[in-house]
């Protein structure tokens, strides 16, 4: 980021505008590169390191930011491999209900805890473990033939809400253990006094992913909003401070580039609803942005995930 930048907008702006947009996006890729190299060569330099654990709130771009990881740690002389742990959620029907009487997505007791301290004790062993894969469609675990055994120079890269909680990895010893954190953590400045908050990028980003992958209006991902961000701060806030790293997601061009992704939507939002609020809010911010066309992000970008066309395996 130019955080020095008094007026980090107008700096965005006069790149669009004066064609410049390619170095914008350019500028914002490097600053993810650069820190992701510096958390590799830390990862490298911790010989007994089998198992790196990733997380982040809703939308911090985890996923993508596992996969270009493994990109930093191959560099390496590594032979890193990606994993979700969304692929250990528990069958819909075994879900336990929250307070509310409603399926508990957000709590680590929607993962299958028992199933994933057995196939990591496994790894760790040595053994062969059968890799599972969890349909969002029929709501069922999937195996399908695909097995793991760690290599001496294996690393593996877990990313997920939760990844962060001790209950995940309890039987893992520590020194074998790298532990991230990932969001968006640096502001936008609208004017050197006003600035866009970064819970802003995080539920654009989401209702970005919602229109295009679930055909969700962004009416509905605001009213899921409040929810999301109790359960964060239930579950995920408490063990930041256990992070060795902390990644910075953000991108100065992510803005401009989500307007066009969002805004025409956004507009839809009916002026009755309790959303209207929120969507004039995120309408308004986004007003101060010039757009910026989705062909100029590249398709490892970690704003791939949630605008479509990324090369890695991100949904």
């Amino acid at each position: 980021m130019i955080a020095e930048d008094k007026c980090l907008v107008a700096y965005i702006n006069e790149k669009i505008a004066s064609g410049r947009a390619a170095e914008l996006v350019a500028e914002g890729e490097a600053y993810h590169t650069s820190q992701l190299a510096y958390i590799a060569r830390e990862i490298c330099s911790r010989a007994e390191v089998q198992v790196v654990l990733l997380a982040g709130p809703s939308s911090s771009g985890k996923t993508s930011t596992s996969y270009k990881l493994c990109l930093e740690l191959l560099a390496q002389g590594k032979q890193p491999v990606a994993l979700s742990l969304d692929n250990w959620f528990l069958e819909q029907d075994r879900l336990v209900p929250d307070v509310h009487g409603k399926k508990d997505y957000e709590s680590v007791h929607a993962l299958d805890l028992v199933q994933l301290e057995h196939d990591l004790s496994g790894l760790i062993a040595g053994e062969e473990v059968a890799m599972p894969t969890f349909n969002f469609i029929s709501g069922k675990r999937e195996y399908n033939g695909e097995t793991l055994r760690l290599k001496e120079d294996t690393i593996l890269v877990i990313e997920g809400i939760h990844a962060l909680n001790p209950i995940l990895s309890e039987n893992i010893s520590p020194e074998r253990k790298y532990k991230i954190y990932a969001a968006p953590m640096s502001h936008v400045t609208l004017d050197g006094e006003r600035w866009v908050p970064t819970y802003v990028n995080r539920l654009l980003r989401r209702m970005s992913r919602d229109l295009r992958t679930r055909g969700k209006s962004p009416q509905a991902t605001i009213a899921l909003w409040p929810s999301v961000i109790e359960g964060e701060a239930q579950w995920i806030e408490p063990f930041r401070s256990e992070a060795d790293a902390e990644f910075d997601t953000s991108m100065t061009y992510e803005l401009p580039a989500l307007r066009m992704s969002v805004e025409t939507a956004l507009q839809t939002v009916p002026a009755t609803s309790p959303e209207y609020a929120t969507a004039e809010q995120l309408i308004y911010f986004l007003g101060f942005f010039e757009p910026l066309e989705a062909s100029f992000v590249p398709r490892t970008s970690i704003l791939r995930e949630f605008i479509g066309g990324s090369q890695f395996n991100v949904g």
